[in-house]
């Protein structure tokens, strides 16, 4: 098990558009990071972390929202939005934002395309907190925080938090 440091925001790479993964990457190396993702991701109790919220600016996120109770684990290499409907409203935490929780809307359902770990194709129709969590990576895939999908109001009541957990050192 080897954990990897969770960059904080506002670190360049959170902020900046990731690189498609392309075929000469796929392999022993990523399979090994996206092990490594895994376990970074459970030590620090989320349920999804993207490869910008580890340094690294690519287009990938693990993910492991369980289904009644068990453990479903995904990766999901150059994510593509296929399609999206309904709406939830709901607190919205993230990795990179430690100890901050905002009411974000999202869609309630998405079909998301992509590759596996190994390179092959996939693609799932997910709702609910999956749905919300691949919304949230995916976003992370396009320098896309979840800052920016709050209202005016609630950004700015969240940037005087982060000042002030900064000024006090709890966040690094």
């Amino acid at each position: 098990m080897a954990l990897m440091r969770i960059v904080h925001y506002p670190e360049p790479v959170l902020l900046t558009v990731g690189k498609p993964v392309v075929d000469k990457d796929f392999g022993t190396d990523l399979e090994s990071t996206v092990s490594d993702m895994f376990d970074t991701m459970r030590d620090a109790g989320g349920v999804g972390l993207a490869a910008p919220q580890v340094g690294l600016s690519q287009r990938f996120f693990v993910m492991d929202v369980p289904e009644e109770g068990v453990s479903n684990p995904l990766v999901f290499i150059n994510p593509e939005i296929v399609r999206v409907e309904g709406e939830q409203v709901g607190d919205e935490g993230c990795l990179s934002f430690p100890g901050l929780y905002q009411s974000v809307k999202r869609d309630m359902r998405v079909v998301v395309r992509a590759h596996d770990v190994k390179g092959e194709l996939i693609e799932h129709d997910l709702t609910n907190l999956a749905a919300r969590c691949v919304l949230h990576e995916t976003d992370h895939c396009d320098g896309i925080v979840f800052l920016d999908r709050m209202t005016v109001l609630k950004r700015e009541l969240a940037k005087r938090k982060i000042k002030h957990l900064q000024k006090t050192g709890k966040w690094e």
